[in-house]
């Protein structure tokens, strides 16, 4: 018998309730040896209902994918055994619990209400989504760590890169600290990147206002559709880029890294962003080598390979480290 709710059961289902029902598709889909296609159908028609039952379920599977453990657990109850699921759901729930979010190559978490301020960081070649209440969406780059403010209208970006759709609201201001620096909503998209000693704040749509520190001159700038801010040290420069380079820069959010006449140098420096095997160019006159080209970010061996058959280069690998060289 398929998990499926009643009609009553989808107008108004407890969050308890969702992940029960996400914990029997899990395991009925993982462990049922006769998961047919009405099962598929059925499974894709409740994740539909609601993306409560679709951050429930993305977030269990992976997690119980994670822990590697069902062996340790032993064969789960089939249909026809009494109360099927109930004594290892707890367990696939506590499990789904623990798994830090950096983990969740890309994950989703809604907030459904004001709570104290919750920390989010993603490990290397990690992504993560959040969804505000409001409707806020927040999209966290490898290697990123950012808070939230309990009242979910202050964000301080701690390091990386994040992306932000926010939902404006006339009547209270929504802002980023990032690097000393404010950025206040005005009906945004805009990505933030923070380096140790860099900021960049690139607008998509919109527009925000950018308040530097009091100790620089311009106590602050109006960012409008197109502008790119850079901020490192004392210096801060505004430039405007064409909406095909600011999609090529945002790439990172499909997972794709996109190369446009950019010197080996700067893409290896891309790769090593969102990857634990370490790309490395020993040879100067390489560094300064042009290509073209888009990749997926995990996939270093492909970029690699890319570069040894158009600049016939020599490729080393050894442990975590890659060499390119002539």
């Amino acid at each position: 018998m398929n998990p499926q709710s009643s009609p009553e059961e989808k107008r108004a289902a407890p969050l308890h309730d969702v992940q029960i029902r996400a914990a029997e598709w899990v395991n009925q889909r993982r462990d049922s040896g006769a998961w047919s296609a009405d099962d598929e159908a059925a499974l894709e028609a409740w994740l539909a209902e609601s993306p409560v039952n679709r951050v429930a379920y993305w977030r269990l599977d992976a997690a119980w994918e994670r822990t590697q453990k069902l062996s340790a657990l032993g064969p789960l109850p089939r249909e026809n055994s009494p109360s099927p699921l109930r004594r290892h759901i707890p367990i696939m729930l506590k499990i789904a619990a623990t798994i830090a979010i950096a983990a969740a190559g890309l994950g989703t978490v809604y907030f459904q209400r004001a709570h104290a301020e919750h920390e989010f960081t993603t490990a290397i070649g990690s992504r993560e989504v959040l969804t505000l209440a409001d409707g806020t969406h927040i999209e966290l780059n490898t290697g990123t760590s950012l808070r939230v403010s309990a009242d979910q209208q202050t964000v301080w970006l701690d390091r990386g890169e994040a992306y932000f759709d926010v939902k404006h609201n006339a009547s209270r201001n929504f802002t980023v600290v990032a690097d000393r620096h404010r950025i206040v909503d005005l009906g945004t998209k805009f990505s933030i990147r923070a380096n140790a000693d860099r900021l960049q704040v690139a607008m998509v749509e919109g527009r925000v206002r950018l308040d530097v520190p009091k100790d620089q001159k311009d106590a602050s700038l109006l960012l409008t559709t197109g502008d790119v801010a850079v901020a490192s040290g004392d210096a801060l420069t505004v430039t405007r880029e064409p909406s095909d380079e600011l999609a090529r820069e945002l790439a990172w959010r499909r997972g794709m890294l996109v190369f446009n006449n950019t010197t080996l140098a700067d893409a290896v420096a891309q790769f090593n962003r969102y990857n634990r095997e370490k790309l490395v160019i020993t040879d100067d006159s390489v560094a300064q080598l042009k290509i073209d080209g888009s990749f997926p970010a995990n996939d270093t061996a492909l970029f690699t390979r890319a570069a040894q058959q158009l600049f016939r280069l020599h490729i080393v690998r050894q442990g975590q480290e890659t060499t390119i060289s002539r």
